[in-house]
């Protein structure tokens, strides 16, 4: 998934415990084989390649996860949207490279999460019309991450902590004692803007310096707003709590594309769910059930 995974558990069983942490890697394995864009063999690939002409067969874990960005797709009125993919790809941010403005205009078109259409029945997924792409980038790690916990629950395992990236879940408490998880400095790596104590919750954070480039001042960086195809500007980072990390990967995102003032008000309407923002200017903004450091 491109990224950097971890697992830490508790178990008294040595054994039990290399077993756990195995079954993680493998099942974040398995996730990328089905939904890498970069393998061309992968199911989502496929699906990119010929769901405009038919519907392409997938496994469940495809369809449970399509089916969750686009229900985050209509709560967020597009803000989320996996089809965002259509103009993605256009960019190259390892060889520092942007669509032009006519490539964005030709591709857009295609960014339309209404134009994907899931059938449970024959466990397929269909596009509406040439030129729309999905990327899961935005929500796979968490499902990933959730499907991790999952297992270490399975085996007995009752504290521990998966990550993928920007996307952490919480298995109980570190042994009595909360796990302290860092909010990073959007502009200074292994600088912390805040720490959070946490238990049994999940917690991803989008920020504008995973992937990307600068050219004339101007970063150019993987999150795009669906609308336009252009890097989104509100903010520089957000992370969002929540009870599962297929959500807190998907809303993160959708909070950063929204902006503070906008992507707060979706927080304070969806229970259980609390969010930090940075914005373009490096101020730090709190949802409601949350409670600044003095």
């Amino acid at each position: 998934m491109g990224t950097r995974v971890a697992v830490e558990l508790w178990s008294e069983d040595a054994a039990l415990a290399e077993r756990a942490m195995g079954a993680v890697i493998a099942e974040m394995r398995r996730t990328d084989e089905l939904m890498s864009t970069y393998k061309p063999e992968s199911q989502l690939s496929q699906v990119n390649s010929h769901a405009h002409e038919r519907p392409v067969e997938v496994d469940a874990d495809i369809l449970s996860v399509v089916e969750r960005g686009l229900e985050m797709s209509r709560l967020s009125g597009g803000a989320f949207d996996i089809t965002y993919a259509s103009v993605g790809y256009l960019y190259d941010y390892r060889a520092h490279q942007r669509p032009t403005e006519a490539a964005i205009a030709a591709a857009l078109p295609g960014v339309d999460y209404r134009q994907v259409v899931v059938d449970r029945e024959t466990r397929s997924i269909r596009f509406l019309r040439e030129g729309v792409r999905i990327d899961l980038g935005g929500i796979a790690k968490g499902y990933a991450v959730d499907r991790s916990i999952e297992k270490l629950r399975e085996l007995g395992i009752r504290h521990a902590m998966v990550n993928a990236g920007g996307d952490t879940r919480l298995l109980g408490d570190r042994r009595g004692k909360p796990w302290i998880v860092g909010i990073r400095d959007p502009r200074a790596e292994g600088r912390m803007v805040t720490r959070l104590p946490l238990a049994d919750e999940a917690i991803s954070t989008s920020g504008d310096y995973e992937r990307y480039f600068e050219e004339d001042g101007v970063r150019y960086h993987h999150i795009l707003v669906p609308g336009t195809g252009r890097s989104a500007r509100a903010v520089r980072s957000a992370t969002v709590l929540g009870p599962d990390a297929t959500l807190t990967d998907a809303l993160s995102t959708t909070v950063f594309v929204l902006g503070v003032e906008r992507g707060m008000e979706l927080v304070a309407r969806m229970p259980g769910v609390e969010a930090v923002v940075v914005d373009a200017e490096g101020r730090i903004f709190y949802s409601d059930g949350l409670t600044p450091p003095q």
